[in-house]
């Protein structure tokens, strides 16, 4: 079989290739003496046209290009935990002098404690569980590869295994320890489950109002400025996870080494040592090549593919994906595509969907429940909020967190607005609180996002007449409004106290907001002057979540208690 060819022309990162016979599109070519990686986009009789992920600088027309074979893949073993890699899931340690054979694998690097869980002679499929790596965070669990499936014929004793050696001989085939996968397609599950337990994030604004179920899918669109990769990383430390793919798609280098830094310094809530052990980076900053931005995203949610298929619950934290769609963009015009809005690949919006397709929640081959929830940062130009991206985005995925300037320009963080912000599975998490012992949550929920609505109308008419010219209820409403934004809504990510909360504190700081609201305007009913109730000092119904600790809803209810408790001296 002919693997190997002659480049002919290069044209940026496209370099045609010819005499490179027997090859699929999708597949992976070494490309010059480096051998550096490059994709399969296009053939056209005896001309193959290649994107190369890596800058072609010192090959020149005439190097020779050699076929892989293999589609563009992710080494999956017990090295990714705690590992930083680049779009194409190299160590970016040791990626600038890596040949395609190793700067694609992770292989052969380091030893693991092995322990077999199968007994040989026993019948396995796909899923089935080989054995156990302790990587001192969590069980990294040997599945057997989708695919493969008989008798266990051989498997390896306790003791240590490297990364680049065989685990078991499955139906006359060697399974090791590192699978390839290829990152453009997903990886099979038994069946699709429905929405039920929310992720829960720590933020109160989206586990109050627009919470996300585990296995669903988030968009985070919002302009320069607004707080987008501050509260992907608020998110990243303290949702319940098990797993955290984190993928800096095309953002500044100089943020994600901040985000590097806090993960490094914050100890994990769960295991008690540091975050990034949980944690798989892949960063491809602004720096790097866009064509590794593009793959970036797709490795990314392999690996989290790989986790959940061992049982656990990932998530994919994308900033940005409207770096992604234009490095899609950069090379849909390099390869002469016809473009479509404002310069984008008419197959932009199906790229967006097979994206977000790839989440859920799921029972694996092996009968195990996992889910991997996607959360994309979309970065629109202007703060455009109908500009491709994020209006296709809008259409796939089950939450919206948009974050509003005028917020952040206020110092209101995270600055999530609830005028444009939605969430499709309340009603399953809701479902699921009533069966946690918390029944109230989704009319609590109602109410409070009422209250906003009318205050904020309320707002828009006190402009033009002031406040004393309102009736006494609405003004009541006003102070609502402002309790619920100064409260409950805001969030301080630099406060030991507050950058984080339970569902139980969140529970309690709304019940606080609603009962105070619910005494005052049963005050101004009973004949109690507007303007009375808004001399008092209730500033401390904000100060409550910064008083109390994360856990804390028993202080915020003994604050609740002496709250009323003043208010009635009024009456």
């Amino acid at each position: 079989m002919d693997v190997s060819g002659r480049i002919r022309r290069i044209n940026g990162p496209l370099v045609e290739v010819e005499g490179l016979a027997n090859v699929a599109m999708l597949d992976l070519v070494a490309l010059g003496e480096g051998k550096l990686p490059g994709e399969v986009i296009a053939i056209d009789a005896d001309v193959v046209t290649v994107q190369a992920y890596e800058p072609l600088g010192g090959i020149a027309t005439g190097a020779p290009a050699l076929a892989q074979g293999l589609p563009l893949f992710a080494a999956l073993g017990p090295g990714l935990l705690g590992g930083i890699f680049d779009g194409l899931l190299r160590p970016l340690a040791d990626a600038g002098d890596m040949i395609l054979p190793r700067s694609l694998d992770v292989s052969g690097a380091r030893s693991w404690p092995f322990e077999p869980r199968a007994e040989r002679g026993s019948v396995l499929g796909p899923g089935a569980l080989l054995g156990v790596v302790q990587t001192g965070v969590i069980e990294h669990r040997v599945l057997v590869p989708p695919g493969i499936s008989g008798v266990l014929e051989e498997i390896a004793p306790a003791g240590t295994i490297a990364d680049d050696g065989v685990v078991a001989t499955l139906a006359g085939r060697s399974i090791g320890l590192v699978e390839r996968w290829p990152i453009r397609r997903s990886r099979p599950v038994r069946s699709r489950l429905g929405a039920e337990a929310p992720l829960a994030t720590g933020q109160r604004v989206i586990d109050m109002f627009f919470p996300i179920a585990k296995g669903a899918t988030a968009a985070v669109p919002g302009g320069f400025g607004t707080g987008k990769t501050m509260l992907l990383q608020q998110i990243l430390k303290w949702c319940d996870a098990d797993v955290i793919v984190f993928v800096g798609c095309g953002e500044r280098g100089n943020e994600l080494a901040d985000a590097l830094a806090d993960m490094r310094a914050l100890t994990d809530p769960r295991t008690g040592r540091s975050l990034l052990e949980r944690t798989v980076v892949i960063a491809n900053t602004s720096n790097m090549p866009v064509m590794g931005r593009e793959a970036s995203i797709y490795a990314g949610m392999t690996v989290a593919e790989f986790y959940r298929d061992m049982g656990y619950d990932a998530v994919l934290l994308a900033d940005s994906t409207s770096r992604w769609a234009e490095a899609l963009r950069e090379f849909s015009s390099r390869s002469g595509e016809l473009p479509a809005e404002e310069g984008y690949p008419a197959g932009l919006s199906s790229a967006l969907a097979a994206f977000y397709e790839r989440a859920g929640s799921v029972m694996t081959l092996g009968a195990r429940r996992g889910s991997v929830t996607a959360i994309g940062a979309v970065s629109p130009p202007g703060g455009d909020m109908t500009e491709p991206v994020t209006a296709h985005t809008e259409r796939f995925v089950r939450c919206l967190w948009s974050l509003d300037r005028d917020l952040a320009y206020a110092r209101h963080y995270p600055a999530v607005t609830w005028r444009r912000s939605f969430a499709r599975d309340v009603d399953a998490i809701g479902a699921w609180h009533a069966a946690a012992g918390r029944p109230e949550w989704a009319h609590e929920r109602a109410r409070a996002l009422g209250l906003l609505g009318d205050a904020d109308r309320l707002e828009s008419i006190v402009e033009l007449v002031g406040v004393p010219a309102l009736p006494a209820r609405e003004r009541m409403v006003l102070l609502a409004g402002r309790f619920l934004r100064e409260g409950v809504l805001q969030q301080n990510a630099l406060s030991d106290n507050d950058a984080t909360c339970n569902a139980a504190k969140q529970s309690a700081l709304l019940a606080l907001v609603l009962a105070v609201y619910d005494r005052c305007t049963a005050l101004v009913d009973g004949g109690v002057p507007a303007a009375v109730i808004e001399e008092l000092d209730l500033a401390r119904v904000a100060r409550v979540r910064d008083e109390t600790g994360p856990t804390d809803a028993a202080g915020v209810l003994a604050a609740q208690r002496e709250i009323l408790a003043a208010l009635e001296k009024v009456a």
